[in-house]
């Protein structure tokens, strides 16, 4: 049973920092492509970034490239979401998720499995 496990989201001033942990589980870690989503109230679910483990391939959304770095550390089954100079607009659940095969996507509906989300809340 695949299972991923989001940790690390909670309060922080605008222009501070914050590190998403997301830890896998039931299935070959590098063999998904794995990726960030958010979602704040009452808008759509919005992608964030994706990497590919096993080759550490990376792809953002434009409003994130700079601020944000996706990584795995693969030996522990781990995705992170470094996220520096927050801002108000960063404020939303943060779900990561996977899919099946090398090919990653944009699109929420796409991917495989989901975590549960965290809260990220960034404050003025």
């Amino acid at each position: 049973q695949v299972q991923l496990v989001e940790s690390g989201g909670g309060l922080v001033q605008a222009g501070g920092s914050l590190r998403l942990s997301c830890a896998a589980s039931g299935r070959t870690f590098s063999l998904y492509a794995m990726a960030w989503f958010r979602q704040a109230p009452g808008k759509e679910r919005e992608f964030v970034a994706l990497i590919h483990p096993s080759s550490g391939s990376t792809y953002y959304a434009d409003s994130m490239k700079g601020r944000f770095t996706i990584s795995t550390d693969n030996a522990k089954n781990t995705m992170y979401l470094q996220m520096n100079s927050l801002k108000t607009e960063d404020t939303a659940v943060y779900y990561c998720a996977d899919r099946g095969g090398y090919a990653g996507s944009t699109k929420p509906w796409e991917y495989d499995h989901w975590g549960q989300g965290t809260q990220v809340t960034v404050s003025s």
